[in-house]
């Protein structure tokens, strides 16, 4: 699964990195220790008029709430208990089925948490990310939720949130080193994408979601040959603490950090 991960890119490189547009007053908070129910960068590809070009389609980059929340949920509170979605089943499950279809993400980490049980069977922390520090793009689903208690015209009716795609995690004989500790990290693992896999899950004109989603899945396992493992600070394990110390597992490190904008 995925319940915490790190992002800490700015606006400017994460926009270029993604090869994306965004609004001028797009604001990115850095955090080290983001949980479910936060506020998140999503990637994703619409049709919009632009002038001089008509409607075309764009890769675009805005911030949503992580925990996906249905048009048709009573109220926000659904999006608590649906932070991650199984690419098993997620074309039949009512949260999901019908964001699968047409309203596909790819949710930008610089890295992801997971807990692992040690010799003394307590549960250390272990922060995952790629050799090259490039970063990892999950795959994800977005919806647009009318919040009934806010007035028309608020500029805050509308709620955008979003949901991460897990898939069960390599077999523990896979060749490749970095699987093999993913294997014994967890038993899921978040849903990665490649360029190419990328390209295909983000068009908004792809309809054929089994397709997609057999796709991805099938390029999930190559896409985190090249990720590393090391173990992270165990005050990672409360939301309340942030910074970049938690990247390390010094117990004595308890650098205090403040909210960071870019």
């Amino acid at each position: 699964m995925c319940g915490r991960y790190v992002m800490a890119r700015s606006a400017g490189d994460l926009v270029a990195e993604a090869e994306a547009e965004a609004d001028a007053n797009l604001e990115l908070r850095a955090s080290w220790n983001v949980a479910p129910t936060s506020d998140v960068p999503v990637v994703l590809e619409r049709f919009v008029d632009v002038p001089g070009r008509g409607r075309t389609q764009v890769r675009q980059i805005h911030v949503a709430r992580w925990g996906l929340v249905p048009g048709w949920a009573g109220d926000a509170s659904v999006g608590v208990r649906a932070f991650n979605a199984r690419s098993e089943t997620v074309l039949e499950k009512p949260t999901f089925r019908e964001a699968v279809l047409s309203r596909r993400c790819a949710v930008p980490v610089d890295g992801y948490y997971e807990w692992k049980a040690g010799p003394d069977k307590a549960r250390r922390p272990f922060h995952v990310s790629r050799a090259d520090g490039a970063p990892i793009y999950f795959a994800g689903l977005y919806e647009w939720w009318r919040d009934p208690a806010k007035a028309e015209g608020d500029p805050e009716m509308w709620l955008l949130s979003t949901s991460i795609l897990t898939v069960a995690s390599p077999p523990a004989e896979s060749a490749e080193p970095a699987l093999r500790e993913l294997a014994g990290l967890h038993d899921r693992l978040p849903l990665p994408l490649s360029r190419d896999a990328m390209a295909a899950w983000l068009d908004p004109t792809r309809r054929d979601a089994g397709t997609l989603v057999a796709l991805a899945t099938a390029q999930a396992y190559p896409t985190a040959a090249d990720w590393v493992l090391s173990e992270a600070h165990p005050a990672v394990g409360n939301v309340r603490n942030d910074g970049e110390y938690l990247l390390h597992p010094d117990p004595a490190e308890t650098v205090p950090t403040e909210d960071v904008l870019f």
